[in-house]
């Protein structure tokens, strides 16, 4: 575990890095709740939103092109929000010469905009926390040992499952085949099947070897230090400047 470098993780030195695994989590989750409970209507708040993050981000040295590119993940969600101006129904309005739904407009720029941010507080805290630093962190906040173990140990597959997709389609494109053609569809299903049969096989042989050698369903912790009052008060401070924005939009509306 301790030799896994998860792809979502950017190693670095910043007060961000150095912050324990469970004020992070925690301030993540507050920020997201404040976000999607502010407004849809209003402006305002997203973009100071975006400039905290933004914020974050520059502490902790997360450049823009890392960030960037991750991001994608929302793109189908985008796509589906673009089409709602289009389809949904009364009241509507004009805008660029085109009737469009204000309902479907504020649905649309909630999605988009509360997605984004989501999506970039997620990928936040993946950049500054490495997996070793998860089951303590989760452990601290009174996560049932489980949970911990699944998340754990799904963060640390996924990377084994990814290079085993990546072998599968190397193999298939050695044989002539062409993965992104519509009529090599079927093939594509039956590697996707394959694949699943292989990781739960393998989650078997991994499981079986772990009880062989002792293990009784707790995750070690690998000595990650616990939070202080102090990192707790100085990392909570942009989650709390979240909630005094949601909670001053909703004065506002």
């Amino acid at each position: 575990m301790s030799a896994v470098s998860h792809r979502l993780h950017l190693p670095g030195s910043s007060p961000v890095h150095r912050t324990p695994a469970e004020v992070k989590i925690v301030c993540a989750v507050v920020t997201v709740f404040a976000v999607v409970a502010t407004p849809r209507e209003m402006l305002w708040p997203f973009a100071l939103y975006a400039a905290g993050l933004a914020a974050v981000w520059r502490v902790a040295h997360i450049p823009p092109r890392w960030i960037a590119p991750r991001l994608l993940i929302e793109l189908p969600f985008i796509v589906l929000a673009i089409l709602l101006p289009f389809a949904a129904g009364e009241p509507r309005t004009t805008v660029l010469g085109l009737s469009l739904s204000t309902t479907g407009l504020h649905t649309a720029w909630g999605i988009i905009a509360k997605g984004s941010l989501g999506v970039g507080v997620s990928l936040t805290v993946a950049a500054t926390t490495s997996v070793r630093e998860l089951p303590g962190g989760l452990s601290r906040l009174r996560v049932p040992g489980m949970i911990v173990t699944i998340v754990v140990l799904m963060l640390r597959y996924l990377d084994v499952i990814a290079d085993e997709a990546a072998r599968m389609r190397l193999a298939r494109i050695s044989r002539g085949d062409d993965p992104r053609t519509i009529r090599q569809i079927g093939a594509t299903a039956r590697g996707v099947g394959s694949l699943f049969l292989r990781s739960y096989e393998r989650g078997e042989r991994v499981h079986s070897a772990m009880l062989s050698r002792g293990f009784t369903g707790a995750i070690a912790d690998f000595g990650t230090p616990t939070a202080t009052r102090r990192q707790w008060f100085l990392s909570c401070v942009p989650a709390a400047v979240a909630v005094a924005v949601c909670v001053g939009a909703w004065v506002a509306r």
